[in-house]
Formats: structure tokens, C-alpha cells, sequence
């Protein structure tokens, strides 16, 4: 039992429970504006998902990721503005989809949609038709934003077209079509931007008896936005290399810039796990591990929100929002290929293979020294079910990567699998974001179950941003 008095000195200005990223980022920001901070970490490692370790001469990320909004987005602003050290991005590349064919590149608006011939006519069609009318109600701010994409898809489409759209959904939530709603498609991951251009409400050539300006205007006629095409987004899932990258040398590239730009005014402490938010009286006053209590004038937590009411006493209404944050279990197979494959002879990423969602980056393509010379390191993930053995889901998904590149079980010689949770909050329809204020004094909150734009390392840059901003407006800077 910890009791502490009213008049106690406090040992920091802000006590930071958790050394992933976004307790990372968040102890940079304060520290910056002039804070003590005590990082607290569990572990013996700091960066929690962001991150690169070596396996067999291959260096791994927890996790394939991709730097998203990474012009004039969050991490950008922090890194312009509080970085001493600057990580080396390099352009992302294209998103595709895996056939018998090979690969195609999703397309980068709707009427290039229009004769991705991955997916049948008939169904392009009927999509393009959806997409348009979902673009419009967004754009006007009619679209409902727990509207499941499920019930936005037109009837009678083909199984192909439904799992493909069920593996964007995946891609971009990490739940199914049914739990993901279609305002998270149109924003998330750069997938909608820019302006509709005047030239695709020009008629397709190359489908005399469907016009695509037909079904565009005739969409706009509805809702009477014929005045306002300039404003309407795009649905743009290529040509993102201006807001999307890879750092250079991996995940760790990225930790390590922060850990360097870190002030003298910042200690971490590993091995140290947070297991009571101190209080006195309605607010926080500090933090408590197995072996040592600390005190400091404000606290941020950024680890599981979920686990909160396990630290410290809430209000029931609260604790009752936090049980309803939605979680994705993933599984990466990491494979070291004795040499490059044709295959993978690309920048980017592939989202889907018939029968099957995944996520699949040849990582090394972008750092020849993230493998051994001559070889090449590709990450595959999908989302599992928690209640599934973990074993059988594993030989699900190798037997999904043989049967979309066959013969590369020839040229593997090194496998490594990762099981984690990609981001503490998925975005689903029904599921909670914690936010960065909580219900106690003192107390706040940071990581991505606190915000839900984007997201990985762009979503726990928003949470530092969003922590920056209330802690200012509270007068704690």
C-alpha cells in the first residue's frame, strides 16, 4: 500500500506509463517544453511495435508497416519540430493484388475501378456506382458513419468481388466488411484524397455501352451537386509515394531517431512494470511499479486503455466505454528467401489473393542490408482469431502464400512468425476510443486506441499531437 500526503515534492514534472512509440513520442513532446519526464516500461526493450530485430542475418520488423500522411501529416510536424535526428524515408510504391496472373495495381480512382478487370464487369459497375454515391453523401456530410460496408455493397455481386472488398476492410480496420464502416474505407490510408479531376466525367471509350460520365452524373442528379464536382473526393489507392514511405534501415530507424533526439530531462527505466496509478483524492499523483512508487504532477498512460480499471478507480461509465475498444490479433510470417524472387520484384504491397486477406511488403527492396547480400526478406500478415489455435491458423496462412506464389516453399531458408496486436484499438463500428483526457485529474491518455485516424506509427503520432494540444489547454505547458 503506497500513501503519499498532499505536501509531497514531486519527483518528475510528468510520469509516462509505457516506452512504445507513443509513450515515446509523448515524453519527446513534453520534454521539449520544458518537463521531467520518467518513462516506465515493462519491458526489458523500449518501441513496443515499432521496431527491427535480427533473425538469421534477416532483420525483421514487428510487423510490415508503411508511413502513412508522411508529408504534411503528424509524424512529420513532430519530427520538423522536435526531432535533433531525421530518419531517411524512402517512397513507399504501389498497393496491388495478387492473381494466377501475377500482380495489378488496385486502381488510383474510380475510373480507373472501372476496368480493373481483376473483379468481374458487371460488379465494377455496380461498385463504381456505390463508391460514387458514398463519395458524394461523405463529401456533403450525409454519409453515416457507423454505416457498415457490408450494406453499402449492391446486391448480387460475385464471392470474388465480396472478398476482395472484405480484404480492404480487413487492410484498413482490421475487421471484416461487417464491422467496418465505409467512411473508414474512404479516409483510411490515403484511400480517398484529392479532387475529382475534370476529365473523368468524360465518357470511357472503352465502354461504349456504359458511360461512365452517364453514371457519374446521373449519381450527382440525385442529390442536385452538379455545382460542386471540384469539392467531391477520390477513392486514390496508388500513386501515394508523396504520402506514404518506408524508413530507410527499418522500424528501428524511426525508434532510434527518437530515443536519439531525446533531452537529458527524459530517463526510461525497462523491466519496470506500472501497476498502480498513484492518487490522492481525486487526482493523479504519480505511479507505482513492483518495487518502486514515483510522484510527478500529471501522469499519461499509453498503454492497453483497456487495462486501465485494473491501475486505478474509475467511474463505472467509463470503465464501461473502455470494455467496448475493439482489439485485432495478427499473425506476420517473416520469410528469408535465398534469393529474390520475381515475385516480389516490386515496392509496395499486395492486400489480397483469391480466398484470402493479407498484407505481404518485400522489405528489403527498399534496403538491400535489411537482408543478406543476395537475398530478400518478405512479411506477410493477416488478421486471426483470437479463440483459434494459434498453430493451425499458421499452416492456414503458409498454405495461402504457396498456393498465391507457388514454388517459393523452394527458395525459403529462413521463417519467423509474430503474434501481436497491431494497434490497441481497431476501427470498428461499435468499437471506443479512449481519447487523451480521462475522468481523473492529472490523468491522461496517449497510443492508438486514443485517436483513430490512420494508422501504426501515424496513428500513436496524432495520440503525442492530441496529448501536446489538451495538456496546453489545461495549462500543464
Amino acid at each position: 500500500m503506497f500513501i503519499h500526503t498532499k505536501s509531497a515534492m514531486a519527483d518528475y514534472d510528468t510520469i509516462v506509463a509505457g516506452g512504445g512509440i507513443s509513450g515515446l513520442l509523448s515524453a519527446l513532446v513534453l520534454s521539449r517544453h520544458g518537463k521531467k519526464v520518467l518513462v516506465l516500461e515493462k519491458d526489458d526493450i523500449v518501441g513496443g511495435n515499432c521496431n527491427s530485430y535480427m533473425v538469421d542475418g534477416f532483420q525483421v520488423d514487428t510487423g510490415p508497416h508503411a508511413i502513412t500522411h508522411l508529408r504534411e501529416g503528424p509524424l512529420r510536424r513532430l519530427m520538423d519540430e522536435y526531432f535533433t535526428y531525421m530518419p531517411f524515408f524512402v517512397d513507399y510504391g504501389h498497393y496491388y493484388v495478387r492473381t494466377d496472373k501475377g500482380l495489378t495495381k488496385i486502381p488510383s480512382n474510380i475510373k480507373d475501378f472501372v476496368t480493373f478487370d481483376v473483379l468481374p464487369r458487371k460488379d465494377r459497375l455496380l461498385l463504381s456506382q456505390a463508391l460514387t454515391k458514398a463519395l458524394t453523401q461523405m463529401t456533403f456530410g450525409m454519409l453515416d458513419e457507423n454505416h457498415p460496408v457490408y450494406d453499402f455493397l449492391p446486391k448480387g455481386l460475385s464471392l470474388d468481388t465480396y472478398d476482395f472488398v472484405n480484404a480492404i476492410s480487413y487492410f484498413l480496420s482490421g475487421k471484416s466488411m461487417k464491422e467496418t464502416s465505409v467512411s473508414r474505407v474512404l479516409y483510411g490510408s490515403s484511400f480517398v484524397r484529392d479532387s475529382v479531376s475534370v476529365d473523368v466525367f468524360k465518357d470511357d471509350e472503352a465502354l461504349p455501352d456504359t458511360s461512365y460520365a452517364s453514371v457519374i452524373t446521373d449519381m450527382l442528379s440525385k442529390y442536385q451537386l452538379r455545382g460542386h464536382l471540384s469539392s467531391l473526393s477520390r477513392l486514390a489507392t496508388n500513386k501515394v509515394a508523396y504520402a506514404q514511405a518506408y524508413p530507410r534501415g527499418g522500424l528501428k530507424s524511426i525508434l532510434n531517431a527518437v530515443l536519439y533526439s531525446m533531452p537529458d530531462t527524459v530517463q526510461i527505466k525497462t523491466g519496470s512494470r506500472v501497476c498502480k496509478i498513484l492518487t490522492d483524492g481525486e487526482k493523479a499523483i504519480g505511479a507505482a511499479t513492483d518495487t518502486d512508487s514515483y510522484i510527478s504532477d500529471t501522469v499519461v498512460y499509453t498503454g492497453f486503455a483497456k487495462s486501465l480499471p485494473s491501475l486505478i478507480s474509475l467511474p463505472s461509465e467509463y470503465k464501461q466505454d473502455l470494455s467496448r475498444i475493439d482489439q485485432t490479433l495478427s499473425l506476420t510470417i517473416w520469410l528469408g528467401l535465398k534469393e529474390k524472387m520475381k515475385e516480389f520484384d516490386y515496392t509496395g504491397s499486395e492486400v489480397w489473393f483469391r480466398g484470402g486477406a493479407y498484407w505481404a511488403m518485400p522489405i528489403s527492396n527498399y534496403d538491400a542490408n535489411i537482408a543478406p547480400k543476395g537475398k530478400q526478406l518478405v512479411g506477410f500478415t493477416f488478421v486471426i482469431e483470437e479463440k483459434k489455435d494459434i498453430e493451425s491458423e499458421k499452416k492456414k496462412a503458409l498454405d495461402l502464400i504457396m498456393k498465391a506464389v507457388p514454388g517459393i516453399e523452394k527458395n525459403i531458408e529462413m521463417t519467423h512468425y509474430q503474434v501481436t496486436i497491431p494497434e490497441k484499438a481497431a476501427v470498428t463500428i461499435n468499437g471506443f476510443f479512449a481519447g487523451t483526457r480521462s475522468p481523473v485529474k492529472n490523468l491522461y491518455l496517449a497510443g492508438t486506441d486514443t485517436d483513430r485516424r490512420s494508422m501504426g506509427v501515424t496513428r500513436a503520432a496524432y495520440s503525442a499531437l492530441e496529448l501536446l494540444k489538451a495538456m496546453k489547454e489545461d495549462k500543464k505547458l
